[in-house]
């Protein structure tokens, strides 16, 4: 539920996107040389035996760090995977499997490929397997839900591996599949340094500073303090040439 209450996705794909391959950077795990990525909604995820149980406790935890996401779980509430589900799975949402083996021959970036997720995985546990995740959903209702709003998630097992570039890469890719035209981040903490370097490498503008937007929790665990946010903006590529194949 946003401020404007509930938000229809307009010009949605009537059925999943196709699975996609992604190269990892040389700084990536040596053993993860591509990532694929595979559109879900949540009747696809409640498929997958354990999935939704380990991503829900992916987010719990970061929400529990309280130092990138506004939601906080106060003292004696317990965030639930009914709550996740409906949070994160609101709309969209794109998952990432760390490939295994050589990058297969004459695959570039967002090359489609025939691979569920359960070929994917490979028999793999899901702490193994997810790069990490992300979900695509409209930022404003109405005449401005053909800008989207994304949040992203890489578990702690998988962290400092640079999976979260690659997830991003993807979301220029998917974001204009889904039917947007442009993506807002509304709250970018100032002292997130990765993703404001992150966002600022892939083209976002800085649309404007919010003072005191969070009330986080400090790295070194000695209380909280209130951090400035950045709104992010971008215009997707080739919106048009995407939109005149969905329709």
């Amino acid at each position: 539920m946003s401020a404007y209450g509930a938000i229809t996705t307009r010009n949605r794909p009537s059925g999943p996107l196709a699975s996609t391959l992604w190269h990892c950077k040389p700084r990536t795990s040596p053993s993860a040389k591509y990532l694929t990525i595979h559109h879900l909604t949540l009747a696809d995820a409640l498929t997958h035996s354990g999935l939704l149980q380990y991503l829900h406790t992916c987010f719990a935890e970061e929400l529990e760090r309280g130092m990138t996401y506004p939601q906080e779980i106060l003292q004696g509430e317990t965030y639930t995977q009914s709550m996740f589900e409906g949070y994160f799975f609101g709309a969209d949402v794109l998952l990432g499997v760390v490939g295994e083996g050589n990058l297969p021959d004459g695959k570039n970036d967002g090359s489609v490929v025939e691979l569920s997720l359960d070929v994917a995985r490979n028999g793999r546990s899901w702490e193994e397997s997810v790069a990490g995740v992300y979900y695509v959903k409209p930022n404003y209702p109405g005449r401005s839900s053909h800008i989207c709003n994304a949040g992203f998630l890489i578990p702690p097992a998988q962290r400092a591996k640079g999976f979260g570039a690659v997830l991003a890469r993807s979301y220029l890719h998917y974001g204009p599949r889904l039917g947007y035209e442009a993506s807002v981040f509304n709250l970018v903490y100032v002292n997130n340094v990765a993703s404001v370097k992150l966002w600022e490498a892939l083209d976002f503008e800085k649309a404007g500073r919010i003072p005191r937007a969070g009330r986080l929790r400090k790295p070194d665990g000695s209380g909280e303090e209130y951090v400035d946010a950045w709104v992010f903006y971008r215009r997707f590529d080739d919106v048009t040439s995407v939109n005149e194949k969905a329709s």
